[in-house]
């Protein structure tokens, strides 16, 4: 199906990784994973060539948007934000959790304090 224009559609993706809750507690940087999203995203075997096909979007620090009109998978962005956070020595404790369709969200993982939950049972 083509559009009255004669020009096939762009092909959109808009994906959006919710940082929020690592940034509120001081141990992320959305700064330094944008920049790190700029250098690493490949654009037709090219990293740090974005040009006109992908964009990132930091909106404050609690998210970044990433729009692309070339095909783009949602799985390559998840394993993007685990390299970031293997980097800074972060994968221990910050999981990439998938929120909805095409919205992922960093969370920290749900560790058991020792001694605090055992005394409720």
């Amino acid at each position: 199906r083509k559009p009255a224009g004669g020009k096939a559609p762009a092909v959109k993706h808009k994906f959006v990784i919710d940082y929020s809750r690592p940034a509120t507690d001081g141990v992320f940087d959305g700064a330094d994973f944008e920049k790190f999203l700029h250098d690493r995203i490949k654009v037709e075997g090219k990293s740090g060539q974005l040009g006109e096909n992908v964009k990132i979007v930091r909106d404050g620090n609690s998210k970044i948007t990433v729009t692309s009109n070339v095909p783009f998978s949602k799985r390559y962005l998840k394993y993007l934000t685990k390299k970031f956070l293997k980097k800074n020595t972060l994968r221990d404790w910050i999981r990439v959790v998938a929120s909805s369709k095409d919205v992922y969200e960093l969370r920290f993982y749900n560790i058991a304090r020792d001694g605090e939950e055992e005394d409720e049972e």
